[in-house]
């Protein structure tokens, strides 16, 4: 090279590079104040998670600090290993429940830190080989890198959080199958489903049972918001075809939870509350899946089971409602058309009226005379009087039982 001639300066990415390089022997340091700051800006959370996170954020902060200098300093050789770090912590913190927030102003807390100590390497030894203009391309670089951290970390907590839903999901369902099969008695099991649910074993609780053609699942949102709203946790399980729901925690009403439900008119839906917490789950479903059945098949609309126990009863003991019938009605059902329809419209108005003639006749538009002649025709074939209260029980649930049938 002639005398007259100077070397010519070294490339500006080089340069930058070269300065974070000067920040190696002080990883360690700055990556500890970065996790001071964090501890000191957001203790609340902090102490709620427990020390373990804490030693977790220290030791962290370092490998990242550490690998992320290497990568600023221009050691490509770094990349791999950083952006498995910064993708191992995305899925860690969402296992560890962090929020996601929480994070990601934690690395842009570290961001700052790291361009605020080479700021400050740069006013004392360094003031020569740092001027302004490396400053500024040093920062560009530092907000860069941390987009794509950002990046590759969002992306894998959300895969991991996604992950963490779907075995949830799946350990929430199985839980529900075991409490249908009757296992909520096992306090064993009663643990597990107080674990995966979040439900105690004595914790109020209530079995929605939907019967509809279609999926419900939308139907039902404005329903499980509002249940939301009051506190109670719904978690909706399909099994053999019905969609059903488990509902826990402060419970509204039962007149109440009819009105939350018939609003959405999902279908026909049947509402049992569980006697003895989730050992009673069973049966309330079984209950609230036989009070749903009793509406007609195209019809929308909620039946509790306290407001249907009868045909509910009846529905249990299917094979008893022939001889039930035959027992019962037996005789009027023989009867020829129309006296024979006349005969159980009779009967049927008689006892939504507590076997008041009076009051029947109204309903009927005839006389009251007309009805006595009648009840007494009823009372002969059947050799049953509505004086009698077992009597009485007998024909009304034979009525209920025919009507069901029709």
């Amino acid at each position: 090279m002639r005398p007259d001639q100077t070397a010519p300066p070294p490339d500006p990415r080089v340069r930058v590079e070269n300065a974070w390089a000067l920040l190696a022997d002080q990883a360690d340091a700055i990556a500890d104040d970065i996790t001071l700051t964090l501890f000191e800006r957001d203790t609340e959370i902090y102490e709620r998670f427990g020390p373990e996170l804490r030693v977790d954020v220290r030791q962290s902060t370092r490998a990242h600090i550490r690998r992320g200098l290497g990568v600023l300093s221009g050691d490509r050789s770094q990349l791999g290993s950083a952006r498995e770090t910064w993708r191992e912590t995305g899925r860690r913190r969402a296992r560890q429940g962090v929020p996601l927030e929480l994070v990601i102003n934690a690395y842009i807390t570290g961001a700052r830190k790291l361009w605020e100590a080479l700021v400050e390497r740069s006013r004392t030894d360094l003031v020569d080989v740092i001027d302004a203009d490396m400053l500024i391309r040093a920062g560009k670089a530092v907000w860069t890198n941390l987009d794509v951290q950002n990046g590759v970390l969002i992306e894998a907590y959300h895969r991991e959080s996604a992950r963490l839903q779907r075995q949830d999901l799946h350990r929430q369902q199985a839980v529900i199958d075991g409490l249908l099969e009757g296992r909520g008695a096992d306090p064993d099991f009663a643990r597990e489903a107080h674990q995966a649910l979040g439900v105690g074993p004595d914790d109020p609780v209530a079995c929605v049972v939907v019967l509809s053609d279609d999926s419900p699942a939308d139907a039902l949102a404005p329903a499980e918001d509002r249940l939301d709203r009051a506190g109670v946790h719904a978690f909706w399980h399909l099994r053999g075809g019905v969609y059903l729901g488990l509902l826990a925690g402060p419970l509204p009403t039962e007149e109440d939870l009819v009105e939350i439900f018939a609003a959405a008119g999902a279908g026909r839906v049947g509402l049992g509350r569980c006697a003895g917490g989730v050992a009673g789950f069973a049966t309330a479903f079984q209950l609230a899946t036989r009070a749903a059945e009793t509406l007609p098949r195209q019809a929308r609309g909620v039946v509790p089971v306290s407001g249907a126990l009868p045909e509910v009863l009846l529905a249990g003991s299917p094979q008893m409602v022939p001889l039930l019938l035959a027992e019962a009605l037996g005789p009027l059902l023989a009867q020829p058309d129309p006296q024979g329809r006349t005969l159980l419209d009779t009967l049927a108005a008689l006892l939504r009226h507590d076997g008041s003639p009076t009051h029947a006749a109204e309903e009927l538009y005839c006389h009251r005379n007309t009805v006595i002649y009648r009840l007494r025709q009823i009372e002969d074939l059947t050799g049953r009087t509505l004086a009698d209260p077992r009597d009485k029980l007998l024909l009304t649930l034979a009525m209920i039982a025919r009507g069901a049938g029709e």
